[in-house]
């Protein structure tokens, strides 16, 4: 599959999650296969105004190819954004049209776009006409179940010049709840020529192929599947491209990787954020695995990487 002047690998995509896809997450996932990922939402006005917080979000490393995802309201500051982006060198700007909090939903940016196709068709127009890398877009199907857009949506989104579609196959009302909806991906795909990836609810192998068969599309891309769980794309691309079932990692393999992530985020972050990050990816890693509750609830005390290293070897020694 390409997207503009991108070609993929595979097929599983990283979604942009506001706190756990940041540049360590994203190189643990892209080195386990994922075929693109794509960095935290970032504002475009705070982008614009300079803000610190703002350019240390989009800061990549070896995760390409890599996405630059700005939100905003506004086409002539989701532009300029879209050229501040460029200084950290990203292969994508996506614009998110998807995103259902409310503080950004409520704000003009995110979700709310499906309510205004028409500025949304403006604010991807501006964006492609002021960069010279490929514009994506991500969308739900629509703001509740009276208003299904996905479709109309798309076909003004490829007429701005938008090289791939995402699609959460969910409405902005249902946040994360409820089932996905195939029958809406499948329509957006069957409506554009651009690349369409689906987007929900996919957390292993059969999910991923599942989805593939339900909507037609190019590519998946996966959000919540990949917490605490890198190797999911290593795993769903031995299944989609080599018919292989790969094993589940063992617990010392889990807690290996988990222990390389935080380590990451204490390189770029520093180890006091680390830490306090690490509390929530941890609960992740170590779900399902015996004394586990007790143990995450340790974690919530850590101050130090030891501490991690020693709590990884004492899971590890009860799990054997």
């Amino acid at each position: 599959m390409n997207i503009g002047n991108i070609e993929f690998k595979h097929i599983a995509f990283l979604a942009p999650m506001a706190g756990i896809a940041d540049r360590a997450f994203r190189e643990l996932c892209g080195h386990d296969g994922a075929a693109e990922t794509v960095t935290e939402m970032v504002s475009s006005k705070g982008l614009t105004m300079g803000d610190r917080k703002s350019g240390e979000l989009l800061t990549l490393g070896n995760e390409h190819p890599c996405g630059a995802q700005i939100f905003g309201d506004d086409p002539e500051i989701m532009a300029q954004a879209a050229v501040k982006c460029l200084t950290y060198k990203p292969d994508v700007i996506d614009i998110n049209m998807g995103c259902p909090a409310p503080k950004v939903a409520m704000n003009g940016g995110g979700s709310s776009l499906l309510k205004k196709p028409q500025l949304a068709f403006e604010i991807t127009k501006a964006v492609v006409s002021a960069v010279d890398i490929p514009v994506t877009a991500k969308i739900r199907t629509g703001w509740d179940e009276n208003s299904i857009v996905a479709t109309e949506l798309a076909e003004l989104l490829e007429k701005a010049g938008a090289s791939a579609i995402f699609v959460h196959g969910r409405t902005r009302q249902q946040m994360y709840s409820g089932t996905v909806d195939y029958t809406t991906i499948r329509a957006v795909k069957e409506a554009v020529s651009v690349p369409v990836i689906a987007n929900g609810d996919i957390t292993d192998e059969q999910s991923a192929a599942i989805m593939l068969e339900k909507t037609g599309c190019d590519a998946i891309m996966i959000g919540r599947g990949a917490f605490g769980n890198p190797w999911i794309f290593s795993k769903i691309n031995a299944y989609l491209d080599e018919c292989r079932v790969l094993p589940d990692p063992t617990v010392t393999q889990k807690m290996a990787v988990m222990l390389r992530h935080i380590e990451r985020i204490i390189e770029y972050k520093g180890e006091y954020t680390a830490m306090r990050e690490a509390r929530h990816h941890a609960g992740y890693y170590t779900k399902g695995m015996r004394g586990g509750a007790a143990l995450r609830r340790e974690i919530c005390t850590f101050e130090h990487f030891e501490q991690l290293q020693e709590l990884a070897f004492k899971i590890v020694k009860e799990n054997e």
